[in-house]
């Protein structure tokens, strides 16, 4: 895999020379396979976990031995697992040490496809809503999938620009900014990143990280916490971002709890010795990403002065770019959780039936079953509707979600195996 030239050189000078050395070493190693459970679907006190080993940082994920196809397994269509980057789940460690005591709204920016979202939302208080939002419409496409998987209430998809929220004059107690960034970090995992990378596109993304942060923290309540991440090396993306928020906005930095055994690396730019947290291939076992807390202070807010009267996030101003997710939402049941229950009649499916209905075919349901919507599930957990009409069931499984390959294994072989 051939690197860019001044990639190697900004990045050696940046990690020195030995921890570049590992960091090279990673490429020739498999990339690690994590998940992280859904605990309102199933739990890690059910699961048999010889083939898994625990997360360090994040409750209820663990990595796996190798790589299965998860396409083939119903578990994960049904939301009871979320396949993740382990070092993306070092928001859970953040969060449960900075939750605010009082958390009513908060708000996802650029959430796609949604594992820190699903994160978050698992971590919130039930009552807490939150808002995922993804500007890109197809990307919010995926990112709805997920989100309405994962089954939990008070959970909103929208597709909106940044300014949009900071012009309802919603606020929030947390805000997540996984900022759009040059990639550095998923050079092992995604080869595309590879050549889409230049220090064009790495002063491209600095500022246009900045933009969105301005944003967000005109959104954030006084006290309230907003969690800065990219996936990515370079310090323009990350200390001096960070370094310009303190400056510029008045924000506070936050320690994270950690343990030397994870090998996580602090920050790599002379003179900046805020805690901040930076995963390294090859030195921890994970991608690469940079994650780092921030709080509010407890002042005035200098920007609030600088909005004027603006529509809110439902007025006709907004409407036509969140109408259509607000409609799936509307109209398709959350999968599974306790607090989410459809209320249809439930029909247990085979493996093989499962699949089938994940391709969006027809299926047949025995005779005695209730006529009109019916939820089919797969050991227990819901898959999604069908409408039996009696010689045969509709399936309404959104055709945007079906699997397309139609080479399915005969035998199961499931990712999660559970206790009696």
């Amino acid at each position: 895999m051939q690197l860019p030239a001044e990639f190697i050189q900004t990045t050696e000078a940046l990690m020195g020379r030995e921890r570049f050395e590992q960091y090279l070493h990673s490429f020739e190693e498999d990339t690690p396979v994590s998940i992280r459970l859904n605990p309102k679907k199933t739990s890690a006190e059910r699961c048999l976990k010889d083939d898994m080993v625990p997360v360090p940082w994040c409750r209820n994920a663990f990595y796996l031995k190798s790589r299965p196809n998860f396409t083939f397994d119903p578990l994960f269509h049904a939301g009871c697992y979320y396949v993740q980057e382990a070092a993306s789940m070092f928001l859970d460690q953040a969060l449960r040490q900075h939750l605010p005591n009082t958390v009513n709204m908060a708000l996802d920016l650029c959430a796609a496809p949604g594992g820190k979202s699903t994160l978050l939302r698992a971590v919130l208080p039930e009552e807490c809503v939150l808002y995922s939002n993804e500007p890109m419409r197809n990307r919010a496409s995926i990112l709805l999938e997920n989100v309405q998987k994962w089954g939990y209430a008070n959970h909103h998809v929208t597709n909106l620009f940044p300014k949009d929220y900071r012009k309802s004059k919603m606020k929030f107690d947390v805000i997540l900014c996984d900022v759009p960034c040059s990639g550095e970090g998923m050079f092992r995992k995604d080869e595309a990143t590879i050549k889409e990378w230049s220090t064009q596109n790495v002063e491209k993304c600095w500022q246009l990280q900045r933009d969105i942060v301005s944003e967000a923290w005109q959104c954030l309540n006084e006290g309230g916490l907003l969690i800065y991440s990219t996936c990515t090396f370079n310090t323009k993306e990350n200390e001096e971002n960070v370094r310009w928020m303190m400056e510029e906005l008045g924000a506070k930095v936050l320690p994270v709890d950690t343990k030397t055994e994870w090998n996580i690396t602090g920050s790599l730019l002379d003179g900046f010795n805020e805690p901040v947290y930076r995963f390294i291939p090859g030195i921890t076992r994970s991608e690469g990403l940079f994650m780092c807390v921030l709080q509010k202070q407890q002042y005035q807010d200098e920007y609030q002065t600088l909005v004027a009267s603006v529509p809110s996030l439902g007025s006709q101003a907004t409407k036509r770019r969140y109408s259509g997710y607000q409609g799936l939402v509307a109209t398709l049941p959350r999968l599974g959780s306790e607090d989410t229950k459809s209320g249809y009649p439930q029909y247990p499916l085979s493996y093989q039936q499962a699949m089938a209905y994940l391709r969006h075919e027809a299926i047949m349901l025995s005779p005695d079953t209730p006529r009109g919507l019916v939820e089919v599930c797969f050991m227990n957990h819901p898959l999604g509707l069908v409408k039996n009409i009696g010689n045969r069931a509709n399936n309404l499984y959104p055709k945007e979600w079906r699997i397309k390959t139609t080479h399915v294994p005969q035998d199961y072989e499931p990712v999660l195996r559970f206790m009696d």
